[in-house]
Parts: structure tokens; C-alpha cells; sequence
């Protein structure tokens, strides 16, 4: 039998092989309760799942809140999920959902939660043209068991579902926040990689205000691929890589290949290996800044704070 230690260890391992764990949960159906969907969100994001608590609600909320609990002496706004997502649960909201990312905590309720699913990223495929898209960011095939047809989770861009919820209470994005244009070579751009469409969003309107010239994509893999392309286009005008571009900015949890994936291709290939990367990513905790240094990324920045973003690429930049 594992102990704890080796649980964590083993969990926190994921992360150097393009593998990860899913939390599955249901939000409830139709108006009956019925075709109750499953959806999903990276273990790395929970804090902690408990039993629906008592909810004091509070006056004036916005509408799909809750109200607030009070965990341990800590008040936790509470969202109703399966609201959110315009289904019905058919037993009721008896679940939340912990979760802590993006400098916040915030708790989920949820109908039932399954269980957890490992997976490697490139089970995970892009929901940006699928319906419905605003609030899933991925759609991930479980893989069947006993000869049964695989499942489908729709993995949930929760940073976009904040957002929507409170759309007042956007990061302040201005050239007072950011500091002096930053001046990087001719010619040269930031190669950004963010699978969330509020995320990238927010990049890009950080990145113009910097005076920062980029091309955003929206996977590790899309961005590895898009970098290839630019460093053999740079080779066949007898220029390097590092004339096209001056530094990757990437998210972590990503479809197909995630960001400690793209960073160790980049540092581990001859052509590329001096690039500088900068992971941006919600998932902040000690556990992953200390993968970030051991797969050779230059910088962490937690999402997400234009002015934190602009110090940390000044600094790369400058080195």
C-alpha cells in the first residue's frame, strides 16, 4: 500500500511526462435531471472536495451565486456550476468543490463527483470550435474498460467562468501597469501558447501594452509546431531562431502537449535550447515552480497580473 509521501510524489511526477489527473463530477441534465453529462477539472486545482456545507447567501450577489461559507476561519464565495452550465441536477447540489488557481479560491457546487482519471494530454483534444465553447476549454477521451466504447469529459475553463461571472473584476491592463514599452530585436516576436480564451485574451492585451509584437497559439503542440516552422524559415534566409523569436510564453495545462512538455522540447533541442521560456500558468504552488526549474524553464509568473508579467519578461529578456 502507497503512503502519503508516495502519492504526492508519484502525482507530482505527472507533470515531466505529459500526464495528468482528471477530476470527473456531474452537474445534473436536462429539466428531468436526465442525460447528466461528465465533466472534468485537473486534480492540480483542487484543494479539497467536501460535502455541501450550510451557504449564507449574500445580498446583491450576482446571479449563479451561491453565497459564501466560512472553511476554517477562511470565506469562500460559493458558484452554483451546474447553473452556470444551464443544467439541472437531479438530486441536488451535494458536493463542492474547493478550488485554488489564478491567486484565488473559490469553491464549485456540483451534483456527484466520479473519480479521478489519468491521462496523457494527448487524449485531450481543443473545444475551441465546438458549441458551447465559452466554458469548456477541452474535451478529453476516457478510454473504455471491458471492451466498452470510451467516454467523453468536457474539461471546464473555469478562468473563462470567473470571468463571465464577475466581469468588473478584470486584472487593470494599462501603460501605467506595465511600465515602459519593453524593445526586443527587429523583426523578432513572444511566441505565447494558452489554450483559454479569457487567458488569451488578457496575454494579448498585456503584450500590446508592452509594446511587444506576438503570435498566440493556443496548445503546446500548436506552439512547438509554429515554432519549427519559424526556425526553419529563419534557416533557409541564413538566420537563426533567435532572430524570429525572442521568448516563449506558456501555459501549462494545455490539450494535446501541455507547457512542461513544450519547454523540455525547447531545451532539449540543439537549434532551440536557448530560448527563453516563461511558464504563465495558473496552477501556482511550490510543487510545480520546482518542476518549472528542473525542465530548464528561465522564469514562473502566476496568472495573472500585467504588472508581474512585464517584470518577469523585462528580467528574461534583459538576461
Amino acid at each position: 500500500m502507497k503512503s502519503v509521501q508516495q502519492e504526492v510524489d508519484e502525482r507530482s511526477n505527472l507533470t515531466g511526462t505529459n500526464k495528468f489527473e482528471l477530476l470527473l463530477f456531474r452537474l445534473g441534465g436536462d429539466e428531468n435531471g436526465e442525460r447528466s453529462e461528465l465533466f472534468g477539472i485537473n486534480v492540480f486545482k483542487i484543494r479539497e472536495i467536501v460535502a455541501m456545507p450550510q451557504i449564507t447567501a449574500v445580498a446583491g450577489s450576482p446571479a449563479h451565486v451561491l453565497g459564501v461559507v466560512n472553511l476554517r476561519g477562511q470565506i469562500i464565495q460559493v458558484l452554483d456550476l451546474p447553473a452556470i452550465a444551464g443544467v439541472k441536477p437531479k438530486t441536488g447540489l451535494n458536493i463542492m468543490l474547493v478550488t485554488e488557481f489564478a491567486r484565488t479560491t473559490q469553491a464549485f457546487a456540483v451534483e456527484s463527483v466520479e473519480e479521478i482519471v489519468r491521462l496523457d494530454w494527448s487524449q485531450v483534444m481543443s473545444a475551441e470550435k465546438s458549441a458551447g465553447s465559452g466554458m469548456v476549454t477541452s474535451i478529453a477521451r476516457l478510454e473504455g474498460e471491458n471492451g466498452e466504447p470510451g467516454r467523453l469529459a468536457q474539461v471546464l475553463d473555469v478562468e473563462t467562468i470567473l470571468r463571465n461571472m464577475n466581469p468588473d473584476s478584470g486584472p487593470e491592463i494599462s501603460q501605467q501597469s506595465v511600465g515602459a514599452k519593453i524593445q526586443i530585436k527587429p523583426g523578432s516576436v513572444v511566441l505565447a501558447a494558452d489554450d483559454s480564451v479569457v487567458a488569451r485574451a488578457l496575454i494579448e492585451q498585456g503584450l500590446d501594452a508592452m509594446g511587444l509584437p506576438f503570435i498566440m497559439t493556443k496548445s503546446g503542440k500548436e506552439c512547438w509546431d509554429q515554432l519549427n516552422t519559424i526556425a526553419n524559415a529563419a534557416e533557409t534566409e541564413g538566420k537563426s531562431v533567435y532572430d524570429r523569436v525572442a521568448l516563449v510564453l506558456t501555459d501549462l495545462e494545455m490539450p494535446e502537449m501541455d507547457g512542461f512538455t513544450l519547454t523540455r522540447n525547447i531545451k532539449k533541442n540543439a537549434r532551440l535550447a536557448n530560448l527563453p521560456v516563461v511558464i504563465h500558468s495558473s496552477l501556482s504552488g511550490t510543487t510545480n515552480e520546482e518542476h518549472v526549474k528542473n525542465i530548464g524553464a528561465d522564469a514562473y509568473v502566476a496568472k495573472f497580473s500585467a504588472e508581474d508579467l512585464s517584470t518577469t519578461l523585462r528580467r528574461v529578456l534583459k538576461q
